[in-house]
C-alpha cells in the first residue's frame, strides 16, 4: 500500500476535510462506531487515525469528565483542525489529548486504555497487523475495540464513478487513491487479522448508508480537496478536471434529487475484546 505519507494532506485539506466531508461521509457513523464499544464513564478510549476527531468527541461525551480520550493521527494538520474544536458538551465531556504519531508505532504505554476505536484508518495502515498488534499492546485485558472498514468500492455507486473519472482524466496513480478506501472489504480477512492479533468476541455487522453532499460538482471538488487526490487533480490541465466533473455528472445523475446528491455505501462495522 505504500507509506504512511501517501495519505497525508496538504495546505487547507484538513479544514475542507472537516467543513465539508465530516459531514457528508463520516458523521453519520460515528455515533455507530463509538457504541461498538460501549464506553463507560471513567474510561480511557484511544481514537486511532482520529482525522479531524468526530469519532473522540463523542467518546469523550461518554465517557465523561472523569474518563480520558487520545486523538492519534500522523497527520498535524488534521490534529491542528481536531485542537480547534470544541466538545459539543465541555462540561461534562473528557479530556481530550491530540498525539501526533504512526498506528505502527504508538508512543504509548502499554495496557493503558479501556477502549480503542478506529473509524476508516486501518485499511490505509502500510502494515495492518502490526497496526492491530500495537492496539492490543497499549490495551487492558477485557478491554473493546471498534473499528469501522468501507465495503467493496461496488456498493458505492458515487466514489467508484469518481475512481473511474479519475482514471480516465487524471491518472491510474489517482484512481487508487480514490479505491484505497475500500482496500479492506473482506469481511473474514478482517475477523482473521483481528483473531491472529489475539483479539476475541469478534463481532462483524454490515451496515448500509448513506453519502449526501450539495451537489455532484461540490462532491468532485470538495472530495479531491480534502484528500491526498488534491495535488493529481491540481496537475491537469482546466479541460481535465472539467471532464473529471462532467463524467460524474453524467454517471450519478440518478442519485440526483433537485440538486441534492446522494448516493449508497456500505461498511464493515467490527467489535472485539483483548484477549490476555
Amino acid at each position: 500500500m505504500g507509506n504512511d505519507g501517501q495519505w497525508q494532506v496538504a495546505g487547507n485539506a484538513a479544514e475542507t476535510y472537516q467543513h465539508a466531508l465530516v459531514p457528508a461521509v463520516f458523521a453519520a457513523w460515528a455515533p455507530l462506531v463509538v457504541a461498538l464499544a460501549d464506553p463507560q464513564p471513567g474510561e480511557r478510549v484511544l481514537d486511532v487515525a482520529c482525522g479531524t476527531g468526530v469519532v473522540a468527541r463523542l467518546a469523550a461525551q461518554e465517557v465523561g469528565p472523569t474518563g480520558n480520550v487520545t486523538g492519534l493521527d500522523l497527520n498535524p494538520g488534521m490534529l491542528a483542525v481536531a485542537a480547534t474544536l470544541a466538545a459539543p458538551h465541555p462540561s461534562t465531556s473528557a479530556p481530550i489529548t491530540w498525539r501526533e504519531a504512526s498506528a505502527t508505532n504508538m508512543p504509548l504505554p502499554d495496557a493503558t486504555f479501556d477502549v480503542v476505536y478506529c473509524q476508516l484508518g486501518l485499511q490505509f495502515f502500510p502494515d495492518r497487523p502490526v497496526a492491530l498488534r500495537e492496539m492490543h499492546r497499549v490495551m487492558v485485558t477485557g478491554g473493546r475495540v471498534g473499528f469501522m472498514v468501507w465495503q467493496d468500492i461496488q456498493f458505492s455507486p458515487g466514489f467508484n464513478a469518481l475512481a473511474t473519472a479519475l482514471a480516465r482524466n487524471v491518472s491510474t496513480e489517482a484512481a487508487g487513491i480514490m479505491r484505497a478506501p475500500f482496500a479492506l472489504a473482506n469481511a473474514e480477512h478482517l475477523r482473521a487479522m483481528m483473531a491472529d492479533q489475539n483479539f476475541g468476541d469478534i463481532t462483524i455487522e454490515s451496515v448500509a448508508g448513506n453519502v449526501h453532499f450539495p451537489s455532484i460538482s461540490r462532491f468532485v471538488q470538495d472530495y479531491v480537496r480534502g484528500s491526498p487526490l488534491a495535488g493529481h487533480v491540481a496537475s491537469v490541465s482546466d479541460e481535465a478536471r472539467t471532464a473529471l466533473v462532467n463524467e460524474v455528472s453524467e454517471e450519478l445523475v440518478s442519485y440526483v434529487a433537485g440538486e441534492s446528491l446522494r448516493f449508497p455505501i456500505k461498511a464493515h462495522l467490527a467489535s472485539a475484546r483483548k484477549r490476555a
